[in-house]
């Protein structure tokens, strides 16, 4: 049953995406803006976790989690460190994505030639 609301609840978030997209004049890069403003603000008010205990990874891989994990790792260090907690706390929990689009960036330019 797990693997179903991983399925929906991933499924729901791609389709309200694409339904922007469709229907607005917005670009991808302002709906994963959105999407990673909309993830950090339910983590605020606790909603984002109960996602994740209800859908699991499928809560955990779209780019609303992305927010979730900033506002999770800032919050949880800034009740152990105050104000630089805040700081550092934000780049504990996403330290290996944010590196590895680093380096996936950088070998895909070497690759690729961009259009003019």
């Amino acid at each position: 049953m797990n693997f179903i609301y991983a399925f929906l609840f991933s499924g729901f978030v791609c389709l309200l995406g694409q339904i922007i997209l469709d229907n607005t004049k917005l670009t991808p890069g302002h709906i994963t803006s959105i999407f990673v403003v909309v993830g950090a603000l339910l983590d605020v008010f606790n909603i984002y976790d109960k996602f994740v205990l209800y859908a699991g990874g499928g809560a955990l891989v779209p780019i609303t989690s992305f927010g979730h994990m900033l506002i999770h790792g800032a919050m949880l260090d800034a009740n152990n460190y105050g104000i630089m907690g805040l700081c550092l706390g934000m780049f504990n929990l996403t330290s290996a994505g944010i590196m590895s689009a680093i380096v996936f960036s950088f070998f895909l330019a070497l690759i690729f030639k961009p259009k003019d």
